[in-house]
């Protein structure tokens, strides 16, 4: 996945890079990377995944809560 950035008119390097940053982290990039870094044993990638599935569940659930209240 490629994310590109491009410096606006007088913009700084220092706020184009932090438009990066923030584009990265919201992309979800850095944390990918983080994750790679490292070998993950197959239980810990399924542990994972799980906790990942019951938080977007519980999102979901507080999302309808909100809406049906």
């Amino acid at each position: 996945m490629a994310v590109r950035v491009q410096a606006k008119g007088n913009e700084p390097l220092e706020k184009t890079l932090r438009r990066l940053r923030k584009m990265c982290n919201n992309e979800g990039i850095t944390r990918e990377l983080r994750r790679k870094a490292h070998y993950e044993k197959p239980s810990e990638r399924r542990r994972r995944k799980r906790r990942e599935r019951l938080k977007t569940i519980r999102l979901a659930q507080k999302a309808s809560d909100l809406i049906g209240s």
